[in-house]
């Protein structure tokens, strides 16, 4: 396989037998003289990596591999590196992506992907290392699972706070949206909000509190969500709720 684009992505997997680890790595630009560069810099990385190359978004896109990181660049010919990550995060919520550019200004672009780096061209050895050294430690300390038990409608069921996108107040009740599908739990929705908030939910209207998780993008008043569905955000709210949810993903990257 020799396929050129800029996202380097990387799997770790525990070697048969040992206690080190092997990094798979991906790499995808369509600048030849970078992706080899990158894929040097990878190979002289402390630990055994494995590298493929992509020169292009849609292959990489069309090998649906699961990785624990990507370096990629966003300025590409066919679908560009935000649109990529995209498609990828459809199929792997867990990739650490890793923007590999030319460019400053997408750095808001980059919160829609969870990005967990974004590093100006022209790279050096260093910083590829500094950020394979920072997805080793921060894959170490990765949190364990948070399962928080709900008194809904049709009994109690424990769930894990990475399942939730959101709660909405309706009818009287809390309609909690997960990925196992709706509940519906009575009480109040602003003293949900205060119980969640400290798990990354936080309100954008009177009326729901968002895993800021999973929000993809802000357009107008509208927020969508991962998940595909659209949650309001109220005027008076959207200043504090755009500073909340940078913050927060400014935490991430």
């Amino acid at each position: 396989m020799n396929l050129f684009s800029t996202a380097i992505i990387l799997e770790l997997t525990n070697l048969e037998g040992q206690e080190d680890k092997m990094l798979k790595v991906a790499v995808c630009d369509d600048e030849k003289l970078v992706v080899q560069q990158i894929k040097d810099y990878i190979l002289s990385f402390r630990l055994l990596c494995v590298v493929d190359t992509f020169e292009c978004g849609e292959e990489l896109v069309r090998m649906h591999k699961e990785y624990d990181v990507i370096f990629l660049d966003i300025d590409m010919k066919g679908i560009n590196g935000i649109k990529t990550a995209q498609k990828i995060r459809s199929y792997d919520k867990k990739v650490k992506i890793i923007y590999v550019t030319g460019y400053n200004d997408y750095r808001n672009y980059a919160f829609s992907v969870h990005a967990f780096g974004y590093l100006i061209k022209p790279v050096s050895q260093e910083n590829i290392h500094r950020q394979l050294e920072e997805v080793l430690a921060y894959t170490a300390e990765e949190e364990p699972e948070q399962m928080l038990r709900f008194e809904t409608e049709d009994g109690i069921h424990e769930i894990n706070v990475k399942d939730i996108y959101y709660f909405e107040y309706a009818d009287r009740k809390i309609l909690m949206r997960t990925k196992a599908g709706d509940l519906r739990l009575h009480g109040s929705i602003t003293a949900m909000a205060v119980k969640m908030k400290a798990y990354g939910f936080y309100m954008p209207h009177k009326s729901f509190s968002v895993n800021l998780f999973y929000v993809k993008t802000i357009k107008g008043y509208d927020i969508h969500m991962m998940d595909g569905s659209t949650v309001p955000l109220s005027q008076k709210k959207s200043v504090d709720f755009r500073e909340k949810l940078s913050h927060y993903m400014a935490n991430r990257i």
